[in-house]
């Protein structure tokens, strides 16, 4: 007689599978980017962060139509994958391109959360300092994610709820310090639509996050309902968090000062206006969306790693999973290599090629879903506006590269071939392995 099993709870409910996306997106990113937009485009920030925000809305629909239809944890790479099906090298080309670019990512994370909980200890400052504290940050999520992804769940729930009402109460508290005559007027001398286009590109990057739910298809309840529930949401809570967070920062901080500080913006003007509750508040939320980060981008990333490496694109030791489903050795994989760029050094170049990627991507992901929108039972115009709006961003950025810093500009496409000449090296051993 056959033996009757129960089947796996799953383990995560829409609450966790929000947090996961929020945690993704919500990272060391927005700190850097208000910077960067308030030197570019002054007191129209806001309205390039909610560009971004509508950006990435139409950008997250052809996600989840794909997912929605494929049902595949392995997202970017699988829908893709599953679409040009005869394309073998292109395929393990993106697989390469998103996990490095995850990983990348992982890395400033990790160095940026170590930035800001070294400058309140009580020692001297040093490089190798906060390289150790880089690496000693993502070592705790890596066991955290290796010995329990209900545990994982549970503590990004915390994380990102709670420096969402931290972020939310720094905003505020700035707004009632500050008078909106300091974002008069809202479109300065300087501000030209071209430079708004531009900096809403830019700004798109701080929602790259999103997608990492559905590296968790497998382990969630009602995917069908909660893949959109969780991405939308997540979109619409980061979008409203940022432009609150702008404008709180210009009613209140002196323009000279948050282009000056760029990322520690926040800290510095918090300092002055609120004073040292005002600072610990601060840095208190800077630790917790970065650490968010690191696990949301640890336990997407890992799952997205193992899936390649399932098709021979990657080592196939990277195909192992404890509890049938937990991917060890990706997790370990990933942990290693950011390691190497955190010692390495150049994050901030490190970034930059995730942000590119992503835009990539995302374009790709919007070109699938429209190849497929009769079988996803997707809106057309839907799919062409994101393509549009997703292939203007990154001309934009790459223009933005070209006339800031050249010689970033050619580390990132040498970051490419590197990459790219991986990705066949693999895809030739997969082919000939079928073969």
């Amino acid at each position: 007689m056959k033996k009757l099993t129960r089947p796996r709870k799953k383990e995560l409910r829409l609450a966790e599978l929000i947090a996961i996306a929020l945690g993704g997106m919500v990272g060391g990113g927005i700190f850097a980017i208000l910077g960067i937009s308030v030197d570019h485009i002054g007191n129209a920030t806001p309205i390039a962060i909610l560009i971004g925000g509508v950006l990435a809305l139409f950008a997250a629909y052809s996600y989840v139509k794909l997912a929605g239809f494929y049902k595949d944890e392995g997202a970017t790479y699988s829908f893709y994958k599953k679409t040009f099906p005869k394309y073998k090298f292109a395929s393990s080309a993106i697989g390469w391109l998103v996990a490095f670019g995850y990983i990348s990512t992982l890395s400033l994370y990790a160095y940026t959360f170590a930035s800001y909980l070294v400058s309140v200890l009580p020692v001297e400052n040093s490089s190798w300092l906060n390289k150790s504290v880089a690496m000693g940050i993502i070592l705790l999520f890596a066991l955290v994610n290796i010995f329990s992804v209900k545990g994982m769940g549970r503590i990004e729930d915390l994380m990102v709820y709670t420096k969402l009402i931290v972020l939310l109460f720094i905003s505020g508290l700035l707004a009632g310090k500050g008078s909106i005559e300091n974002m008069q007027p809202l479109f300065e001398s300087q501000t030209t639509l071209s430079s708004i286009v531009i900096i809403a590109s830019l700004t798109f990057v701080a929602y790259e996050g999103f997608q990492l739910v559905i590296h968790a298809y497998n382990e969630m309840d009602n995917p069908k309902k909660n893949i959109p529930r969780a991405i939308y949401s997540s979109i619409l809570l980061a979008t409203l968090l940022y432009v609150i967070l702008s404008v709180g920062a210009l009613a209140s901080i002196p323009k000279e000062v948050i282009i000056q500080d760029q990322e520690y913006a926040l800290a510095a003007g918090a300092e002055v206006i609120l004073g040292k509750l005002g600072l610990f508040l601060v840095i208190f939320g800077a630790l917790l969306a970065t650490s968010s980060a690191i696990s949301g981008t640890l336990f997407g990333a890992s799952r997205l790693m193992a899936r390649i490496a399932d098709d021979g694109y990657f080592p196939k030791v990277l195909t192992k999973r404890i509890k049938s489903f937990i991917p060890k050795n990706a997790i370990i994989v990933m942990c290693l290599t950011s390691f190497v760029l955190i010692l390495s050094g150049g994050l901030q170049m490190l970034l930059e090629f995730g942000s590119v990627t992503f835009i990539i991507v995302s374009f790709l992901m919007a070109y699938a879903n429209f190849v497929k929108r009769k079988e996803t039972k997707s809106y057309t115009l839907f799919t062409l506006i994101a393509m549009g709006g997703l292939l203007i961003a990154g001309i934009s950025i790459f223009w933005f590269e070209y006339h800031e810093n050249k010689m970033q500009l050619v580390v990132i496409l040498g970051i490419y071939l590197l990459l790219i000449i991986a990705s066949f090296i693999y895809s030739r051993k997969a082919i000939g392995q079928e073969s």
